[in-house]
């Protein structure tokens, strides 16, 4: 049903009235302010009114920033301690993993002269480095020993050779293993001195 005092379009339309023309801006009093009848005393109030929001809308900013952050620092400290917590459980199979790596080299330490040992042996020996590969995937690398300088950090020495020099590692008793750069166990070597 239509008003009949409400003029219509010709085409028999409804007039849509925009929200401009709708709303009228909100009166002081809307905002709860109450304002002097004196018009100087009135933009006073009103500049002093804007200055206490243009404040409290600062410390809001920036409580939101100190949040966000805040938020931010969480998010990388929790992708850092996840990270971190990964790594020492691929750490933990690893270090359970190293008696079985050098169970495979004592077995393939060993001379054998028949076919059927050679087979199992070469079976062995493609096993064991299939999982060093799998492991080296995962950032294993072993510690370079037979040929090398002496290094504290990465070789455990059995005895040491008599003499001034420069000490080279002249045989690996047990391999040494680094995991992501970090040593996880040193190598077990025997020395000489460089150019015996």
């Amino acid at each position: 049903m239509t008003d009949t005092n409400t003029p219509q379009p010709e085409n028999g339309t409804t007039p849509v009235s925009s929200d401009a023309e709708s709303q009228s801006p909100p009166s002081a009093h809307d905002l709860g302010v109450e304002l002097p009848d004196d018009s100087e005393e009135a933009v006073g109030k009103l500049l002093s009114l804007v200055a206490e929001a243009r404040d409290e809308a600062s410390s809001y900013l920036d409580d939101l920033k100190r949040v966000a952050a805040d938020f931010d620092n969480f998010r990388k400290r929790t992708m850092r301690e996840q990270a971190q917590t990964l790594d020492r459980a691929a750490q933990r199979v690893i270090e359970k993993l190293l008696p079985a790596l050098d169970s495979f080299d004592a077995a393939l330490s060993i001379e054998v002269e028949s076919d059927a040992g050679k087979q199992l042996m070469a079976g062995m020996e493609k096993t064991r480095e299939q999982v060093l590969a799998a492991l080296g995937e995962e950032g294993l690398q072993v510690v370079p020993t037979v040929g090398e300088k002496f290094d504290p950090e990465v070789h455990e020495p059995v005895g040491a050779p008599g003499g001034n020099g420069q000490l080279m590692v002249s045989q690996e008793l047990r391999r040494g293993y680094v995991l992501n750069g970090k040593l996880i166990r040193a190598a077990l070597v025997t020395l000489e001195l460089e150019g015996s």
